[in-house]
């Protein structure tokens, strides 16, 4: 062994410092270095696992209500529609031509029987004089063929008693006869032809009068589409010159009420609306006539309910849209729940627990006894247990925790709707909506309460 690797067992040399006591200063400080860096590590466990039990912590439901009360509910069915006059003419032009004078404009009042507009009539006057001319020919010819037939009568008459003498022959008789016969029938066709000359006489004079444009009802002007010098053709339709309400004073709005709230329609139930010029007063009319016709736009079905409206003023015109309410319905002092209530659902572990009967009926007796005689249990509702149209389901927050109650709905305004029969009074707090562990979940979306952890 060498002598170097060999350690004195002797006192060591003076002036060295001792081995011993610089050992046992580090190995202190490496075991104090030791216990800080575990009590960090501790504390940091310590904070995450507070952290995490925080995090994971379900927090406490929250539920937001609203009182239910007595008052007023009105069910109403809504729709659009048109104002229009009640009769609406338009005159027309039944002969072609050019429009020689106007003596009617916009917003004209105007009388039956009043002319309005004339086209210029110089062919028609000439074609009533042509027409006349025709006529005189006619009934001059028709003299003629009576004289005609005056003369071959008397020739016929002649050659029979010259027969009877032996003067004539038979063929000679025989072709008076035929003549005396074609004079007559001659006579005839001349009477046909005056008669067919006044007629086109007749013709004539009836299409002069039509130059003259008349107004066929006591009315206004609400529409012209012609200009005087414009020339107007009615060889296949009568062009419209003019469109005439027949009283404005007395008006209708066409509505189209949807297919599912027409059955709540009646004819003479009153209504009240509201137009875009006056969007400060409303408007009242009668139900005149819901007419049978459905009206189907992008597959949906509408049908026309007529509404008759007074404008003694003239404040409606007729193209305005009118916004209508119909009032089917209204009742006075009745209890009411906000439809916000009937669409709250729970989660399902909250209505699980809450449809316990044995719990329902223990809250129901520390409530202090709520229910009336006889009513049906709020775990189980009515008979069937299942949502109808006019049965429902509400939530009510008694103490600290939501009770299911069944009640009979009535009518609706779309904000409240009427409590026909339930467990329900007025002041209970019934249930809108939920925030927190068993807050209300949608089929299918997330479970309350937030994501769960996986770790």
């Amino acid at each position: 062994m060498s002598s170097s690797l060999v350690r004195p067992l002797g006192p060591t040399p003076t002036g060295a410092a001792p081995p011993a006591g610089g050992a046992g200063r580090a190995t202190r400080r490496r075991r104090v270095a030791r216990i800080l860096a575990a009590v960090v590590l501790l504390a940091a466990a310590a904070g995450g696992f507070a952290y995490w039990r925080s995090k994971s912590r379900k927090p406490a439901t929250r539920f937001e209500t609203v009182r239910v009360e007595r008052g007023r509910v009105v069910a109403k069915v809504t729709a659009s529609g048109t104002l229009s006059a009640i009769v609406t003419v338009q005159v027309g032009s039944q002969v072609s031509g050019r429009v020689a004078a106007l003596y009617a404009d916009y917003n004209s009042p105007v009388k039956k029987g009043q002319l309005i507009a004339k086209i210029d009539p110089a062919l028609f006057d000439a074609a009533v004089e042509q027409a006349r001319a025709n006529l005189v020919a006619a009934q001059g010819n028709l003299a003629k063929a009576k004289a005609q037939a005056v003369d071959a009568e008397r020739q016929y008459r002649r050659n029979g008693e010259l027969l009877a003498e032996r003067l004539v022959s038979q063929a000679d008789l025989d072709t008076a006869q035929a003549t005396a016969e074609a004079a007559r029938a001659t006579v005839v066709a001349s009477n046909g032809a005056v008669a067919q000359a006044k007629a086109m006489l007749n013709q004539a004079e009836v299409n002069l009068k039509y130059t003259n444009i008349l107004s066929p009802t006591n009315g206004v002007v609400i529409s012209r589409s012609v200009d005087v010098g414009q020339t107007v053709a009615a060889s296949l339709q009568a062009p419209t010159l003019f469109v005439i309400a027949e009283d404005l004073a007395k008006m209708q709005v066409d509505t189209s009420v949807a297919e599912a709230d027409v059955g709540r329609l009646r004819e003479g139930m009153s209504v009240t609306f509201t137009v875009d010029a006056y969007p400060a007063e409303a408007f009242t009319g009668v139900v005149r006539q819901i007419r049978n016709s459905p009206q189907t736009v992008q597959n949906v079905v509408t049908y026309d309910a007529v509404i008759d409206v007074a404008n003694p003023q003239l404040k409606l015109r007729p193209g305005m849209t009118a916004n209508v309410t119909f009032i089917y319905a209204e009742k006075d002092d009745v209890l009411r729940v906000p439809n916000a209530a009937l669409r709250f659902r729970p989660s399902s572990a909250l209505a699980a627990r809450r449809s316990d009967p044995s719990q329902a009926a223990g809250q129901a007796g520390a409530a202090g006894g709520r229910r009336p005689a006889g009513a049906s249990s709020p775990a189980t509702g009515s008979r069937s247990g299942t949502e109808t149209p006019d049965r429902k389901t509400v939530w009510v927050l008694r103490g600290d925790q939501p009770e299911r109650v069944r009640i009979r709905a009535g009518i609706s305004d779309g904000s409240v709707t009427e409590v026909v029969e339930g467990e329900l009074q007025a002041g209970d707090p019934v249930i809108t909506d939920a925030s927190g562990g068993t807050s209300s979940a949608s089929p299918g979306g997330p479970p309350p309460g937030g994501m769960r952890r996986l770790f």
